[in-house]
């Protein structure tokens, strides 16, 4: 059993940047892979970027180069940080976590994992 609370989320100007993180409960973080998911009104929710217990990162394509995923095992925190925003990034930015998961093809889709934060919202205005 894993909670997952994210913060950090605000309203920013175009090509200005933002750090997101999700803080989880228990003693067991470092086993579990996390994945940053986001939805924007009337979408479905989309893979953002993910990091597998293992260290391996993925990133969505419309992200890759601006955002960065990383972990600290001893704060049980992940984070996003995301530079240069762009208005199309607008969303509420959703936290998940999955155990000691590595293969991409579950890291990178929704219902891959079992776990979710509340979320964070993010607007990128123009």
């Amino acid at each position: 059993q894993v909670q997952l609370v994210e913060s950090g989320g605000g309203l920013v100007q175009a090509g200005e940047s933002l750090r997101l993180s999700c803080a989880a409960s228990g003693r067991t973080f470092s086993s579990y892979s996390m994945g940053w998911f986001r939805q924007a009104p009337g979408k479905e929710r989309e893979f953002v970027a993910a990091i597998s217990w293992t260290g391996s990162t993925y990133y969505a394509d419309s992200v890759k180069g601006r955002f960065t995923i990383s972990r600290d095992n001893a704060k049980n925190t992940v984070y996003l940080q995301m530079n240069s925003l762009k208005p199309e990034d607008t969303a509420v930015y959703y936290c998940a976590a999955v155990v000691r998961i590595s293969v991409r093809m579950v890291l990178t889709t929704t219902g891959g994992y079992d776990y979710w934060g509340q979320g964070t919202q993010v607007t990128v205005s123009s």
